[in-house]
């Protein structure tokens, strides 16, 4: 029987210059004459040891061996060190980025019942890929995610850092990956990320499709475009704040408002939340074909709720293929991205009925919506139809048109910009709206709706809102109700309820958020105090364009932001004192 010193000696004069060599010795040796109690548990020691020190020393592969060793001997435990020796032999693929190596050591892992040790171990290649993550090594940390599903063999009982599931962080990843790729225009490239772990994600493969507007898809003869009013020049809004002008730091929105139209394709796949339409190896969208959308944090697909994943670069993107796919005979499309968010549907969707109304409109087209928009949304259908057409609910799938009409968003308007750009302040406009405004307030008027009331004093609360929340909205309704002012809340209202109390008013205090929206109902005469943060990036020229467009007149009163980590700086709740709503009440009455 070798003694146990001779063990322990070879094993402490190893290092990360011979371990290769003298970890081959000392398996010659164990296998020929092994140690036996009390030996064999000092000598565990002293590989638990050599192991640690030499992954210490990025020595994954001897580490590995060590721990291999260790398993060898020990006849109560070997599982444990199984499971230490898979995970320094990762860390080596890991640290040579030798992810197929890794995946086919995974496998064989398994094959060989080490079971009880692939939840420690998926857990081991979790720290790492967030390790990676944290260091903005995107592709290390997907695979290090990916090794740990594979290990794992579902997201269960597993989640990355943050909290996320795999299969969520992969997805999120991969999107940013290939936006980075397809700005340069590595199109192919980022297909291929894709498809690498598409599976994991849950999602379907890619095409690639040639970006294009509705005119520029009908001039290459793919449909029928049909201009109803020209692009035009629009007035700039004249901004004013309580305390005099400030340098707005947004980039104002162009003032040449694009064309009204309607265009018709055929054999077109939309998805119902999203404005996305693909047309044969084409994508017809107008933001994304824009001169500006290169500043444009196009969203459809990315957010929770959609039902397809796209990216976008110059002139292409990428699209995800559905599992699913339903089919409809023909339609307008007044259904896509935030169609379901009030402020959205009013300014971007509703005036496409416009387009919808103009006899070069087919009749018998019905009427295509998300089967999840408000019932609201619906009655502001009926008001502005004039050709009493059909409305077909669209469910969260892939839809297939034989025949789709399509009408535009009144104004360039990106949902976001990007990080290095400044936030993008559409200006909607006036005419176009009015039009709205106008149509509107007939057929209320002609269902009998009463619009003759005036000299109201509004405040809108938003206290039920848990973003943009004015915080001591409390003691300014307190202060302003004995001067006549009712407290509304527009949510809890029906549409035209909503519509009879704005254009009653004389006076409207309230948050700049998308209840200000409804001042296009407004009277001429009417004045609006709008609070908001003091972020001197806000849409000031946007809210100013689309409540002015009433001849009502706006004021913008800046309080101070209530900072909060995680939040947007656009959604920060924020404090106005009652002296400055004292100030722009006195301002707003006294002007002519």
């Amino acid at each position: 029987m070798r003694p146990t010193a001779t063990f322990i000696d070879l094993i402490r004069s190893i290092n990360s210059g011979n371990a290769p060599d003298k970890l081959e010795t000392l398996a010659f040796l164990l296998s020929t004459e092994p140690p036996v109690e009390p030996g064999a548990a000092s000598t565990l020691r002293h590989l638990a040891a050599l192991g640690f020190r030499l992954e210490g020393d990025a020595r994954y592969k001897d580490a590995a061996r060590a721990y291999d060793l260790a398993a060898s001997i020990d006849t109560r435990d070997p599982t444990r060190w199984r499971m230490l020796a898979a995970g320094a032999c990762l860390r080596d693929y890991v640290e040579r980025e030798a992810w197929d190596e890794a995946l086919a050591f995974i496998a064989k892992f398994k094959l060989d019942g080490a079971e009880g040790a692939t939840r420690e171990t998926a857990a081991t290649l979790l720290r790492i890929g967030w390790n990676h993550e944290c260091r903005y090594r995107a592709e290390s940390a997907v695979q290090c995610y990916r090794l740990a599903f594979a290990m794992n063999g579902s997201d269960e009982g597993l989640a990355t850092g943050d909290g996320q599931p795999i299969s969520v962080k992969i997805r999120n990843l991969r999107i940013l990956q290939m936006n980075a790729l397809t700005d340069q225009g590595r199109h192919e490239e980022a297909a291929g990320l894709h498809e690498s772990t598409r599976v994991i994600a849950g999602l379907g493969s890619v095409g690639i499709y040639d970006i294009v507007s509705a005119k520029q898809a009908a001039d290459e003869g793919q449909g029928v475009y049909r201009e109803l009013l020209a692009s035009r020049r629009i007035a700039e809004p004249d901004v004013k704040f309580l305390d005099g002008p400030i340098a707005m730091t947004s980039q104002a929105g162009t003032l040449d408002a694009p064309p009204r139209y309607l265009a018709f394709f055929k054999d077109c796949l939309t998805f119902p939340r999203s404005n996305v339409v693909l047309h044969g190896h084409r994508l017809i969208y107008d933001l994304a074909a824009h001169p500006l959308s290169g500043l444009a944090d196009i969203k459809d697909g990315v957010n929770p709720g959609q039902i397809m994943t796209a990216v976008w670069g110059p002139g292409r993107t990428l699209v995800e293929a559905p599992a699913e796919i339903r089919e409809i005979d023909a339609g307008l499309m007044l259904f896509g991205f935030q169609s379901r968010q009030y402020g959205h549907w009013l300014l971007e969707f509703v005036p496409r009925m416009l387009c919808f109304n103009d006899l070069a409109c087919p009749s018998g087209l019905p009427i295509c919506v998300d089967a999840e928009m408000p019932d609201s949304h619906r009655e502001i259908i009926a008001l502005m139809d004039e050709r009493d057409r059909a409305i077909v609910k669209l469910p969260p799938v892939a839809t297939r048109f034989r025949e789709l009409g399509m009408a535009p968003v009144p104004a360039f308007f990106p949902f976001d910009t990007r990080p290095e750009f400044p936030i993008y302040d559409a200006i909607w406009p006036k005419d176009i709206l009015a039009a709205v405004r106008r149509k509107i307030l007939e057929r209320l008027a002609a269902d009998g709706l009463d619009l003759r009331r005036t000299g109201r004093r509004i405040i809108l609360s938003r206290r039920g809102f848990t973003q943009r929340r004015l915080v001591n909205e409390a003691d300014i309704i307190e202060a302003l109700q004995p001067h006549g002012f009712e407290v509304v809340h527009p949510e809890q209202l029906t549409f035209a309820e909503q519509v009879a109390i704005y254009h009653s008013a004389d006076i409207i205090v309230g948050s700049a958020s998308s209840a200000l929206i409804n001042c296009i109902f407004c009277r001429p005469d009417a004045r609006v105090v709008a609070l908001t943060h003091e972020s001197s990036a806000f849409y000031f020229r946007g809210f100013t364009s689309f409540v002015e467009s009433s001849g009502a007149r706006l004021l913008f009163v800046r309080g101070s932001t209530e900072q909060a980590e995680g939040i947007h700086p656009m959604h920060a709740n924020y404090f106005v004192s009652l002296d400055q709503v004292s100030r722009a009440l006195a301002l707003a009455t006294s002007a002519s």
